[in-house]
């Protein structure tokens, strides 16, 4: 139904109520897909398409390996830490375990082993689609294995089995003020979902701990399935006048189905979310949304409270606002030299603007050395699908000019481009204007990485993370005590 009602109108509450549609039972397709040479479990990909079985397999073989491990080299020395790391936000140490992806300086971001590009062309899509599905890249992150269409197709359904929100949650949103950023209500509203809980449940009847990782996976697949529903509510509810979201559609995957309730029906749209969803999964544990819910996890606090702390985290300026912070940047640009400028006027643009004392937003990377694949990916789609759009044209020509003039400048260890520098021009292109809202969407893709490895860490028994912490008058004496050494 694609009725539009006020937001607090009763039928509003049912319409958002039916969004559960059952899953049909598919059969099964015993295709083989190809393994990923970084996986963490042993034996090849399970070409069944309960995810959950699959991962029961999984689990204890992984274990087992890490116990052989960790029985052969508990002592063995991986990294010294200076005192300048420890001041310094703790960046390059590490020191927790996390198994769904890497950052490499070079390479970027690796997914279970597979880079972006990998990714792009191995995982399955949508019908008539060019881009990998959000399903898919959860199913690799859980498994470590490239999903076969039929595996993919049983995520789909069961996530739009699941989507229904709770009334109360519904309720929530709709009386939250409308100056509520809507980072808080999303918070709000993860926070919420507590009741529903069948980790907590489990925990307080006692369940055995080797069972802890099946109701963390109940409790992700639950919050994965209701997270676009609540977003788009938040959209509807801000900027939209509160119109309905309409019903999950059994037939549309999770991105086609979230596009459709934020009120864009574009196919284009969907590709788009598609791309967005899976590029913003993942990027290592340490990252603060990554670090946060793996950290509130390991006290055992269920997948709700974690993830809705991890969306605190990410609501902070330094972790999901850049994108924002770009178009800010770009619209100063448009304002003082217009759409057209020369190449010269962008270069003697930024010259000033550096020379100012400020910084070229969505350029430098706390890891990354070079251009970010997540950035690189976007481009693409910009370039097949919107190579006249102005803003395009404004981005294109920074990457051209900007990473040179960084490096004549000498501060920036690296002068190439994120993600952040592309994202924010795609989503205004068609039409999603609102800049507020963006780290929203930030964070329903991030839930896939912040679940999968949620999961891990009780299939894997992690402990509660506590570690300990120097005072400065500590630390002197250390240093002073080295230096005596040397």
């Amino acid at each position: 139904s694609s009725d539009v009602c006020r937001v607090r109108s009763p039928s509003r509450l049912a319409l958002v109520m039916a969004l559960s549609a059952h899953a049909l039972r598919s059969s099964v397709r015993s295709l083989v897909s190809k393994s990923s040479t970084a996986s963490f479990a042993t034996g090849s990909a399970d070409s069944s398409t309960n995810l959950k079985e699959v991962l029961a397999k999984k689990i204890p073989a992984h274990n087992a390996k890490v116990k052989e491990f960790r029985t052969a080299h508990n002592a063995t020395v991986v990294q010294s830490v200076s005192v300048d790391m420890i001041y310094g936000g703790m960046r390059s140490m590490k020191g927790m375990v996390t198994e769904t992806s890497v950052l490499d300086p070079e390479e970027g971001i690796r997914f279970r082993g597979y880079s972006i590009p990998e990714c792009q062309k191995l995982l399955p899509k949508a019908a008539g689609g060019e881009e990998p599905i959000p399903e898919a890249i959860w199913w690799l992150l859980c498994t470590g294995d490239i999903p076969t269409k039929a595996q993919t197709d049983a995520i789909t359904k069961e996530w739009n089995a699941r989507a229904a929100l709770p009334a109360h949650v519904v309720r929530l949103l709709d009386v939250l003020p409308e100056n509520l950023h809507p980072m808080a209500q999303f918070v709000a509203a993860i926070a919420a979902l507590n009741n529903e809980s069948k980790f907590a449940a489990g925990y307080q009847r006692g369940v055995a701990k080797a069972s802890y990782w099946e109701y963390a996976y109940e409790d992700s697949m639950d919050l994965l399935a209701k997270l676009p529903t609540i977003a788009a509510i938040i959209y509807r509810n801000l900027y939209r006048d509160g119109s309905a979201v309409g019903v999950i559609d059994p037939k549309k995957d999770w991105s086609a189905n979230f596009s459709s309730m934020l009120g864009y029906d574009d196919p284009l749209f969907s590709e788009l979310m598609r791309l967005y969803l899976v590029i913003h999964s993942d990027h290592e544990g340490g990252n603060v949304s990554a670090h946060t819910s793996h950290l509130v996890g390991s006290a055992l606090s269920d997948p709700y409270l974690s993830f809705s702390a991890a969306m605190a985290g990410l609501a902070g300026p330094l972790h999901g606002l850049a994108n924002q912070e770009v178009l800010v940047f770009l619209s100063k640009i448009v304002a003082d030299i217009g759409h057209g400028y020369t190449e010269e006027q962008l270069k003697d643009w930024v010259w000033k603007h550096l020379k100012s004392g400020q910084v070229v937003p969505g350029y430098g990377h706390a890891v990354l050395r070079k251009t970010d694949p997540r950035y690189e990916c976007q481009r693409e789609f910009a370039l097949k699908h919107l190579p006249k759009d102005d803003l395009f044209r404004l981005v294109s020509t920074l990457y051209k000019v900007t990473p040179n003039i960084l490096l004549e400048q000498g501060k920036a260890k690296n002068p190439w481009p994120n993600v952040d520098a592309h994202s924010g021009v795609l989503l205004q292109y068609f039409g999603m204007t609102e800049m507020n809202y963006y780290t929203v969407l930030f964070g329903v893709s991030r839930a896939l990485g912040c679940l999968s490895q949620l999961i891990w860490a009780r299939g894997m028994g992690l402990p509660l993370e506590r570690p300990k912490s120097h005072s400065t008058e500590g630390l002197m004496k250390l240093a002073a005590a080295a230096a005596k050494k040397a």
